[in-house]
């Protein structure tokens, strides 16, 4: 019998940016994708960017899945682990980094909990509300990757039979 986790998963972004809004995007598929596998201990939460108050948010979780837009030179989507020792606050297109906000998280609360970010390529970002085709792809991708894990109980949830 698999042992029940605590799992975030975090999406952030701009919806209002055309592909920054793909971490919104993907936190709807999961809302959809989890009522139907009836998975149980997963956590879904969304904001325009990170916050230092989601160090708390994360601080109750064994397990964390930031998902985000790219603007990086990556093929369609990187899943990468995040620890605090590259922690800074970024001036950027968002203001805290997942690696500051697991640093806080050490730092205040005591806790580490596995943290991933799963960085999906995007390609525009005008001020509308649409999801370029080729982000979408991507997005789809990045998705099956992430279930799958999910299934495989690679990252450790548990299914209600």
């Amino acid at each position: 019998m698999t042992k029940h986790r605590r799992i975030l998963i975090y999406g952030y972004g701009n919806p209002g940016r055309q592909d920054d809004g793909l971490g919104a995007a993907f936190i709807r598929k999961m809302e959809n994708w989890i009522s139907q596998n009836k998975f149980i201990g997963i956590n879904l939460d969304c904001n325009y960017q990170l916050n230092i108050e989601d160090a708390e948010v994360i601080s109750g979780m064994e397990l964390v899945v930031f998902v985000d837009a790219s603007i990086e030179e990556i093929e369609d989507f990187t899943f990468t682990r995040v620890d605090g020792s590259s922690a800074k606050v970024e001036f950027s297109m968002h203001a805290v980094s997942p690696a500051f906000v697991v640093d806080l998280c050490k730092k205040i609360f005591k806790e580490v909990p596995q943290t991933y970010l799963l960085h999906i390529k995007g390609y525009e970002w005008d001020f509308k509300e649409e999801i370029s085709e080729k982000a979408m792809l991507n997005l789809e991708k990045a998705f099956e990757f992430l279930t799958m894990k999910l299934l495989n109980e690679e990252l450790g949830s548990q299914v209600i039979s």
